[in-house]
Order: C-alpha cells, then structure tokens, then sequence
C-alpha cells in the first residue's frame, strides 16, 4: 500500500493511450473507494476502468482490438486470473498487473506471487514506513478486523519496514479487549 503500484499502471497506460495503441483497463468491482469506473491513484491521476467481478469476466470483456490491458488491485481477483493472464499474453496482448504481494499478516497475497513468478517483468515498488522512513515493503494493519481484507477503510493500514512492522498488532488489540 501506498507504494505507487495503481500510480506506475496508471502512468503506462496512460503512455500507451497517448500513442494511440489501443488499451483496456480493468479492476475488481469490490474496489469502490475513489470512483467505480476509474483507477485512482493516492495522489490523484486516474484513468478508466472497467469493474469486473471475476477473472472470467475480465477476460470476456477484453476486445479482439485491445493491444495492452491493465489490471489493478490484482490481489482481489480469483486464482483464475492467473490463467486469464497466460491466455491474454498468449494471444499477444501486453498485461499490466498491480497488486499487493502479501498480505497484513506478512503471507504470500494470491495470485499476485504466482504470476511474478510467470511475468517476464517485475517492478516491485515499495512504500515509506509511516514509522521510521525507511523501505516500507509491509502492510500494517492499524485496526481491529478479522477479515483478510478491510476495504475502504480510512487510515486501515500503514505500510511498514521490516524493522517496525509487527503483524501481532492487530492480533493483540482483539486479544486486549475480548479480556
């Protein structure tokens, strides 16, 4: 979070749509939290997307004409995405994907980890501690929740180093308070 990943898909898309090739973006119809139809970077760019719920949908919705197609908030989709990216790359379509790599508790975040492992690229892109500065490659969760994923909420997270990241934390306000 908070590591520019929606902002660097933004900018490339943005790059391509300027030279007239011809894009689609997509992003998980659960993200609602700047705009439905648009990407919405942190610090303001967007551009538009396509809400899908599922990694099926997204693939039918890709035109026989789209040359580069942007994924965002990656992490939100099924593990079916993994396949739909082979076969969009397989059909010699340039993708795009932002998303998470783990998750609050420091685990792989699926299907972000497999399809690294299957990209011929990968930019990983790093946060600021909100404690110390430094490289924040974690993502803290700052409120109590036992869901895998809280979206939307405000001030929900914090990215974190390794040094300062402690995903006990989150663990210990609910242990506090059920008593």
């Amino acid at each position: 979070m908070f590591s520019g990943k929606s902002e660097e898909l933004i900018r490339r898309i943005t790059r391509y749509s300027i030279a007239r090739i011809p894009t689609q973006t997509f992003k998980p119809v659960i993200d609602v939290r700047f705009a439905t139809h648009e990407v919405v970077s942190h610090s303001s760019l967007s551009t538009a997307a396509e809400p899908v719920a599922t990694s099926e949908e997204l693939l039918a919705k890709v035109k026989a004409a789209t040359v580069v197609v942007g994924i965002d908030e990656a992490q939100f989709f099924d593990r079916g995405l993994v396949e739909v990216v082979d076969r969009l790359a397989a059909a010699g379509k340039k993708v795009i994907v932002a998303g998470l790599d783990l998750d609050y508790l420091g685990r792989p975040f699926e299907p972000i980890p497999t399809l690294m492992l299957r990209a011929e690229y990968v930019t990983k892109s790093l946060a600021v501690c909100h404690r110390c500065g430094g490289a924040g490659m974690f993502t803290q969760r700052v409120i109590q929740s036992d869901e895998l994923v809280v979206l939307g909420a405000e001030g929900a997270y914090e990215s974190r180093c390794r040094r300062c990241y402690d995903p006990s934390e989150g663990q210990q306000a609910r242990l506090d308070i059920g008593g």
